[in-house]
């Protein structure tokens, strides 16, 4: 299946969950779905869970993500300074 084929599978809609880009003819965020496989649920897991989507589906949030990644800049920060505990006086 093309990237474009994929693509076909979202839809934006003003009026259905707030315009965010969603699993067409379904309520289902794309970015949920993201979210999920970031997290590590399988995609037998997802599609387990959400019976009504298909594998297709699911590669069309991925490919919709990778678009999306080519299109903005996003700085991810290689490491992060711990703050140190804060000394609280008591009265």
């Amino acid at each position: 299946m093309t990237t474009d084929n994929l693509l076909a599978r979202i839809s934006i809609d003003p009026n259905i969950c707030f315009g965010k880009p969603c699993i067409r003819g379904h309520r289902i965020w794309v970015s949920m779905i993201l979210d999920y496989l970031a997290g590590g649920t399988t995609m037998e897991e997802v599609l387990e869970a959400y019976p009504s989507i298909e594998r297709d589906d699911i590669l069309a949030c991925i490919a919709y993500g990778a678009e999306m990644s080519r299109g903005a800049f996003v700085e991810i920060p290689l490491t992060k300074k711990r703050k140190q505990p804060r000394e609280f006086k008591v009265r």
